[in-house]
């Protein structure tokens, strides 16, 4: 008898656990027990366990108590623990010690305890949590996840390691099928590339993608930094973009832009819409449509638009053209024959900018690319020469700055337009080509090539090169005018002090007596001349060789008529404010 009672138990048994976990009441101390699979995705099967206790809590609930090496599974997900409660009326399932889930190739789950909500596949666990994907790791005191959408949410403050990436913040949400990572509130990431601040951002484990969507401060580790709403950040390939007028600071360089682009691993940069950089150290700014940097050869270009303003604290400078390109003097392009300069040997640049490559007993014999020589001319002879190295020279000064097609200067005390035009920071000098104008006042100078130096980034002294014509202004109809080939013109605060003329020299200018009324006109050719100014009118010429001419009483001639040939005045070309050059 007492053998037939045990073997229907054993049958009882073996009835109870190939069926789903609502069951009957059953204890079974004889062993691990494992069951097969349930009948649907929401059943939760009992794979494996030392002990199971079935017991009745009352009429409506059935409770299924499992101890050492539980294991448990729902579809393709598998839970683990070291004891769990099964609950067939509420569908929940409590966990303790251990506790593991593998979400089917998704993720990963570990905590000390877990409450699961069986039909809406919903773990809620506490204690130590961790979560990882294979890429990233999670870690929160809790964690909600939901099994049917793999989200996890925490909102008591987590960290997610992804190799040397540290990322925290006060609230979480992790899509695994995704990847990626939603953290909320005095969100943090540190990274031996970059740390970021901000209160919200999304973070993509697997391509190691930080997405901005909130007011966010990045600072990387060259100490450049990022301010900005939205864009993204991707740690292995080095690339970034940002949106809604980001701001970036740079060594002393700030750019601003509605859109922009970096790529760290070319060392590029690109800015978009609204685009500004300011130099503090150069005292520059570039605002254009579009800027684009090489950050490696410290090169920019602007286009669409682009306007330059040298700062200064009177009277600043604004160049615009269709193009502004600006890059260190050590990268201009060097002659391509006799790579070593012979002793005691002088080359000029080969875009005859000024700058003069030398080597000498000092250098020996070190390639052009080593050495510059600061050569001081007085009236064309070389007076002076300093052998200098290329590393000496601080960034800020050793720079230049070209501009192409349509160039347009202005400032309050000289305006200028050409074809094309190279600045020197070293020596601030602007060297304008192809028609230049230039106005000082009411002066006009034109020629084949016009040299500006500035003293304190004002007009100091200017050369200019072939078909030179200097024309000042009087009246709306009378005019002053010197032709040469070449001119030498000084200046003092800004204004005309004195021209020379020299080669072919011709001039008209108006007689005027003490009460500035015009008495007579004079006409005069000699191989050099010399005019003086004051108060930006010309005040008397003196000819320094022999001089041929006509002096005219006034009423001899009409003024409309005195013009020497090739007169041009061209005060229709002329910037008239700085505002102009925005447009």
């Amino acid at each position: 008898m007492r053998r037939s009672i045990l073997f229907l138990g054993i049958l009882l048994i073996a009835g109870f656990i190939s069926q789903p976990v609502t069951a009957q009441v059953l204890t079974s101390d004889e062993g691990p027990v494992s069951t097969p699979g349930g009948d649907t995705l929401t059943d939760v099967e009992i794979l494996g366990a030392r002990h199971l206790t079935i017991q009745k809590a009352n009429d409506s609930t059935t409770l299924q108590i499992l101890a050492g090496n539980v294991r448990l599974k729902q579809g393709n997900s598998l839970f683990f623990c070291d004891s769990c409660v099964i609950n067939n009326n509420t569908k929940i399932f409590e966990a303790w010690g251990k506790v593991h889930i593998k979400d089917a190739d998704t993720a990963d789950v570990y905590s000390n305890h877990l409450r699961y909500l069986i039909d809406k596949k919903l773990a809620y666990l506490d204690g130590a949590v961790k979560l990882t994907d294979g890429k990233g790791t999670l870690t929160t005191p809790d964690l909600e996840y939901d099994m049917s959408t793999n989200i996890g949410i925490y909102t008591h403050g987590g960290r997610v390691v992804n190799g040397k990436t540290v990322l925290t913040s006060r609230e979480g949400f992790y899509y695994a099928d995704l990847r990626d990572v939603y953290f909320k509130k005095n969100v943090e990431l540190v990274d031996p590339a970059y740390f970021i601040k901000t209160d919200s951002l999304l973070y993509n484990t697997e391509s190691k993608t930080t997405r901005f969507i909130s007011q966010t401060f990045i600072k990387d580790s060259s100490g450049r930094t990022v301010e900005t709403k939205e864009g993204y950040y991707n740690v292995g390939t080095g690339k970034a973009e940002f949106g809604n007028n980001p701001i970036v600071r740079d060594g002393p360089r700030i750019y601003k832009a509605r859109r922009m682009a970096f790529d760290d691993s070319a060392g590029t940069s690109q800015l978009l819409g609204n685009a500004i950089v300011v130099d503090t150290a150069e005292g520059t700014t570039i605002i254009a449509g579009e800027i684009n940097s090489d950050n490696k050869k410290d090169r920019i270009m602007a286009t669409r638009k682009p306007l330059m303003i040298v700062k200064q604290e009177n009277d600043s400078i604004y160049i615009a053209a269709d193009t502004l390109f600006s890059a260190r003097l050590s990268d201009l392009p060097r002659p391509k024959k006799d790579p070593v300069a012979k002793k005691d040997s002088i080359v000029q640049d080969s875009l005859d900018n000024g700058e003069i490559v030398i080597t000498d007993s000092l250098t020996k014999d070190k390639p052009l690319t080593d050495t510059i020589a600061e050569v001081k001319i007085v009236k064309d002879t070389i007076t002076d020469v300093k052998v200098v190295s290329v590393d000496d020279k601080p960034d800020s000064t050793f720079r230049y700055f070209e501009a192409f097609r349509n160039v347009r200067i202005f400032s309050d005390s000289m305006q200028a337009v050409c074809d094309s035009m190279f600045y020197s920071f070293k020596d601030s000098v602007f060297r304008l080509y192809q028609n230049p104008i230039l106005w000082a006042k009411e002066s006009q100078v034109t020629g084949d090539t016009v040299i500006v130096y500035t003293k304190n980034k004002k007009a100091d002294y200017v050369q200019v090169f072939e078909n030179s014509f200097l024309i000042n202004q009087m009246d709306p109809d009378i005019f002053n005018q010197v032709k040469s080939t070449r001119m030498d013109a000084y200046f003092v605060d800004g204004s005309i002090d004195s021209v020379r003329a020299a080669g072919l020299a011709e001039c008209i200018y108006f007689i005027q007596d003490e009460d500035s009324a015009y008495t007579g006109i004079n006409e005069s050719q000699c191989d050099v001349m010399d005019i003086y100014f004051e108060k930006d009118e010309l005040e008397k010429v003196v000819f320094r060789s022999q001089v041929t001419g006509t002096i005219w009483p006034i009423r001899q001639k009409s003024p409309s008529e005195m013009r020497l040939p090739n007169f041009n005045w061209l005060d229709e070309k002329r910037p008239k404010t700085k505002y102009e050059l925005y447009e």
